[in-house]
């Protein structure tokens, strides 16, 4: 049996392979200890299966947590001397431009646990202070006295030197603590971020090395990876070497289930529209998922190859609130898994948007979670007349207008991902997933004109399906000189050459046979005097890729300008075989199993069809308003939409 984990603040979810048929699981998240609901989950699988776990893939937030709660590691850092404040002032931007009043990004290093090292490399790699043996001695013993836990490196331009940072790191080996060195995390010019990005990856090291260790404790007989950012997995004993391709390890599943799914169905462009119980997380992939280098968390760079995700505060554990002016919000403050929403009867008193969609008969109390989990009604009503009472609103009207304020913030974010990158929304299929994703889908495509809506049989565990269906994935880089290194075909084939040999040792080292590898390479171009650069695919014709895409992107080219090249880039994918999609069977007759009472205005309701989801007849269409439930998701269909179910189970919304 495979095992894909997805841990949410609200619910941990599990989808198992076992001979090509796939089973579906899910337990409330513990946020204090996400191991604890895995091995519930696992001993709750085995019991319904009669198998134990061979290979456990987990999508984790525990990085993510402890960099947002500051409860990484006690971090050091190693960097050139009078190059000390680099990671403080950044790139002098100011997150609001005219507010002198902003507070910067808390940092994960104290000023105290900062030092300069007597060294100095020029940018072309030439050394012009060498790093002396007493000084190498005088590093260490700073760091005996400081007693750090992890130790991050960055010295100026040890991209194209990486030498004194492995010297450093040599005489520190023997202390027992992390070391994370720029030159292997982030081999690349910029200075500010490569220093951010190790320094990340040295705070979050010891926290994901005891996690895995402890998860691979509980489960000896079982070989765990882990879902990495860039959409690919990560065995776990090379976790504590690359934490910080953690950060999005949940979401990128998501968006890795939603493309795969999707090309199944004939389905290229595409945008994810991943709803849980604390966040919404939207993506867009035109035809491949979207990279991006340039993402940040709270203010702070992580520079390296990460699935394109927006993330916002929406989520069914959303609380709903008045601001001091009046304006009613919702988020990002979440009730999260416990207490959770009112209505679950845990001491929640405030409302959440769950609640909202309890009070407006979309969620049906006696159905959720496929009966196993009842809700309260009574105290949705409670906690929504308590709230409304403050601005003399009816608990009807606040229902529907937390509704409503979800709907802007997530069209907010799908524009985001869309509209202002040059997308038009009409041209992609909106796929909603995750357990509230299906309630909100239809009304966000028609407020942006988006054709179709895909929501998949297993919505409410896409992510964790996603992760089930990754493959191990490694990228490696390699910084160049602009000014010096030549931009010539075979140069760049030499350099990518070298990271060829790393690659294929490392996959080696990990127990991966060669003959189930694929290697994509790339490289990073400009025009001479530019300050940013475009990634394009590495070939014989690389400077034609290179200017036709410069001119999609912005319209021009310029043929007779010199390019440079600032970066080459080589990712390893090992292939493995998919599990087969299984047909729906479904039912006979289209038929409701009950009615509910659905609330189209504050002062009405309709009455209107609930259908099972394991009922539906396949080619079956229902007509808005209407329900249609499964074991983990509802899907609302408003008035003005038809939702049809296809071959595989799988609803398409759409308006006739």
């Amino acid at each position: 049996m495979r095992v894909a984990v997805d841990t949410g603040g609200t619910f941990t979810d599990f989808v198992a392979e076992i001979e090509g048929r796939l089973v579906t699981h899910k337990v409330p998240s513990t946020p204090e200890d996400p191991s604890r609901a895995i091995l519930r989950g696992l001993a709750e699988l085995t019991e319904r299966t009669g198998r134990a776990a061979e290979e456990v893939l987990h999508g984790t937030t525990v990085g993510t947590n402890a960099f947002l709660t500051r409860r990484g590691a006690r971090v050091a850092l190693l960097t050139t001397r009078g190059f000390e404040d680099v990671i403080f002032i950044g790139r002098q931007a100011r997150p609001e431009l005219y507010n002198f009043m902003v507070e910067k990004p808390r940092p994960v290093v104290a000023r105290s646990l900062i030092l300069g090292v007597r060294e100095r490399v020029l940018a072309d790699g030439t050394v012009e202070i060498p790093l002396a043996e007493e000084e190498l001695a005088r590093v260490r013993a700073w760091v005996e006295n400081k007693r750090p836990e992890a130790v991050a490196i960055s010295f100026l331009h040890a991209y194209a030197f990486p030498e004194h940072e492995r010297r450093l790191a040599e005489a520190l080996a023997d202390l027992g603590i992390h070391i994370s060195l720029s030159s292997e995390i982030r081999p690349e010019f910029r200075e500010f971020e490569r220093t951010a990005t190790t320094l990340l990856n040295a705070y979050l090291a010891p926290v994901m090395g005891r996690y895995v260790r402890r998860l691979s404790e509980a489960l000896p007989g079982a070989r765990i990876f882990i879902m990495q950012s860039n959409g690919g997995l990560m065995p776990a004993e090379a976790v504590e070497r690359r934490a910080v391709m953690t950060l999005l390890s949940g979401p990128a599943g998501g968006v890795m289930g939603a493309l795969r799914l999707a090309r199944e169905l004939g389905f290229e462009r595409i945008l994810t529209l991943d709803m849980g119980g604390t966040s919404t997380d939207v993506s867009l992939c035109d035809g491949a998922p979207t990279y991006t280098r340039e993402y940040e968390i709270e203010g702070h760079p992580v520079a390296l190859p990460l699935i394109d995700i927006h993330t916002i505060g929406a989520g069914g554990g959303s609380l709903a609130w008045f601001d001091p002016g009046g304006a009613l919000r919702v988020g990002p403050q979440s009730a999260g898994a416990n207490p959770g929403p009112a209505c679950y009867g845990r001491g929640g008193t405030r409302p959440t948007m769950t609640d909202a969609h309890v009070l407006a008969g979309r969620l049906l109390p006696h159905r959720f979670l496929g009966g196993r989990m009842l809700l309260s009604p009574e105290l949705s009503a409670r906690a929504l007349a308590e709230l409304g009472a403050r601005q003399r609103l009816s608990p009807e009207a606040l229902a529907l207008a937390i509704i409503e304020i979800a709907n802007t913030n997530m069209e907010a974010a799908l524009r985001k991902v869309s509209l202002e990158r040059g997308h038009d929304p009409r041209q992609f299929v909106l796929v909603a997933f995750g357990g509230a994703g299906a309630l909100h889908a239809a009304e966000l495509a028609a407020r942006l004109s988006v054709p179709r809506v895909l929501v998949p049989r297993l919505s409410g565990v896409l992510s964790a399906l996603g992760i089930l269906l990754a493959e191990p994935r490694f990228d490696f880089s390699a910084g160049l000189r602009p000014s010096k290194d030549p931009v010539t075909y075979r140069f760049l084939r030499q350099k990518l050459d070298g990271l060829r040999e790393e690659a294929l040792s490392e996959a080696r080292k990990l127990g991966f046979a060669t003959r189930d590898l694929t290697l994509e390479e790339t490289v990073d171009l400009r025009y001479r005097g530019q300050s940013f650069e475009i990634t394009v695919p590495f070939g014989p014709h690389f400077e034609e890729t290179f200017h036709r895409e410069h001119e999609r992107l912005y319209g021009f080219r310029l043929p007779g300008k010199p390019l440079e090249a600032t970066a080459v880039r080589l990712s390893l994918v090992i292939r493995r075989r998919p599990p087969a999609w299984p047909e729906f069977r479904g039912g006979t007759d289209l038929r409701p199993v009950e009615y509910t009472q659905l609330l189209l205005s504050p002062q009405s309701r309709q009455k209107s069809p609930v259908y099972l989801w394991e009922d539906l007849p396949v080619e079956a269409e229902i007509t808005g308003p209407s329900l249609v439930i499964g074991d983990f998701t509802t899907v609302y269909v408003p008035s003005g939409f038809r939702a049809a179910c296809d071959r595989f189970g799988h609803l398409h919304l759409y308006r006739p």
